[in-house]
């Protein structure tokens, strides 16, 4: 068994990381692109994207996440945020 394999995806990225705009920035490109384009009636459960390339998928399942890669749930990608709304 790998230690924390498969348990972290649910966990929120580390924000002090990650330029956490430009990767909700990303991360929503990516989804919205999958509702415009897709003919599934499934809802996914977030998108994985890889820090290093700035390619992402869209995931319906809690991914095992590779070092460089973070999980962002649907929920957080399609709600905005108070702050960035009282601008």
């Amino acid at each position: 068994m790998i230690h924390g394999a498969g348990n972290g995806a649910g966990v929120s990225p580390r924000w002090d990381r990650v330029n956490s705009q430009e990767l909700i920035a990303r991360a929503r490109r990516i989804y919205f692109r999958y509702l415009s384009e897709a003919t599934r009636t499934q809802e996914p459960s977030g998108v994985v994207v890889c820090q290093k390339s700035g390619e992402g998928r869209v995931v319906f399942e809690m991914p095992t996440l590779l070092p460089e890669e973070e999980f962002l749930s649907t929920a957080l990608l399609r709600n905005r945020s108070r702050r960035s709304m009282a601008r």
